[in-house]
């Protein structure tokens, strides 16, 4: 090919790819999209992971941990505790000590217990509630509007028990004479306590709603920024067999074909199936017996003795060489102890009977068959 053919194809090529080029930034435009990818790490199972994270940037003192550990974990003066978990775990200890608190300038926050079976609603008289003239209302919830200046229209504790107070509180939200309360701040010695029907807003994924964040704001307003912020959850980590189904595929994966490959390398190839044996016939047996006795009609008994015979030297000499090579009566003997007969029964055995003595013919040939049996 000469060099100017070797120029316009280049060019040409070079013309294609520019045109093809163009053509796909023209019709195709970049484009940013965001994934939100499910959560990992504490985030995982820590519903109160964001707002801690928040108070934080915020300049707020903030811990988050399972358990409310009192005896290790010193409560300030001005500090507020949140309690995610129901009300109802705390042992009587943890109720005095928290109430103790509380009346020395500390602001609690606590949740209405979950709805269970009428047999399980018993309160005791050293409940938190209890204790603080809260009585929880039961029957169906209804949602509470939360109106917020520049947002939508929200709805809120839906899902939670509403509750009626013995005191006048401080600061209320809700149908206290009819349906009873959504949110009540009760004052408690130098401190505050807040009972709300439900903490759902205070979620991770639900936090990021500028009505909840104003509503959490509001609640933690009493002590802000005078001590630190406890957030005490109840962690729901997903079971163990549950996190290595949907986490851990990759490795049970390919493990999981390892081992089907292993077991149809070590699994028995089977062939085609044999056919039944075959059953023994009458005709055939009939058969046999008709050309024995015919045989014996006209004088050809020697041959069927001397089959039997043959029949058992043969197996004589796979079972037991040593007799089957003597001769003579060192032989005789030598069959009588493998056989366990007497040596004259072998030697009347082993020799021929004549042609015209039937007695004699069925003696030798029973004698015959039972020894060879006997090997």
């Amino acid at each position: 090919m000469r060099w100017p053919v070797r120029i316009a194809l280049a060019a040409l090529g070079a013309l294609v790819i520019a045109l093809g080029v163009g053509w796909f930034l023209h019709t195709h435009e970049r484009v940013p999209e965001t994934v939100d990818l499910p959560p990992r790490g504490e985030a995982a199972y820590n519903p109160l992971y964001a707002l801690r994270e928040t108070l934080r940037a915020d300049g707020v003192e903030a811990v988050s941990r399972q358990r409310l550990q009192l005896s290790s974990v010193a409560l300030g003066p001005r500090d507020t505790v949140l309690l995610y978990n129901e009300p109802r775990t705390l042992l009587p200890s943890e109720v005095e000590t928290l109430l103790g608190w509380v009346d020395g300038g500390g602001h609690l926050l606590v949740r209405t217990p979950l709805p269970r079976k009428r047999t399980e609603q018993a309160v005791r008289a050293q409940d938190l509630l209890e204790r603080v003239g809260v009585h929880v209302v039961d029957g169906r919830t209804r949602c509470e509007p939360l109106l917020v200046t520049g947002q939508g229209g929200h709805v809120e504790f839906c899902n939670g028990r509403r509750f009626l107070v013995d005191d006048e509180p401080l600061l209320e939200w809700g149908d206290g004479d009819e349906e009873g309360l959504v949110f009540a701040r009760l004052a408690h010695g130098a401190g505050t306590i807040d009972v709300l029907a439900d903490f759902d807003f205070m979620r991770n994924a639900d936090l990021r709603e500028v009505p909840h964040a104003l509503l959490t704001r509001q609640l933690l307003a009493p002590n802000w920024g005078a001590g630190t912020v406890h957030l005490v959850y109840a962690a729901s980590v997903p079971p163990l067999w549950y996190q290595i189904l949907t986490r851990g595929w990759m490795a049970w994966g390919p493990l999981l074909l390892a081992l089907l490959a292993w077991l149809w390398m070590r699994t028995q190839r089977l062939g085609p199936v044999l056919p039944a044996p075959p059953v023994a016939r009458r005709a055939l047996l009939e058969h046999v017996t008709a050309s024995g006795e015919h045989l014996v009609r006209y004088g050809r008994a020697p041959l069927l003795y001397d089959a039997v015979r043959a029949a058992f030297l043969d197996r004589l000499r796979r079972r037991d060489p040593l007799a089957a090579a003597l001769e003579g009566e060192a032989g005789i003997e030598a069959i009588a102890a493998s056989t366990g007969l007497s040596p004259h029964e072998v030697r009347h055995a082993l020799q021929a009977p004549r042609p015209e003595d039937a007695k004699a013919f069925r003696q030798r040939i029973a004698r015959l068959v039972q020894m060879r049996n006997q090997l």
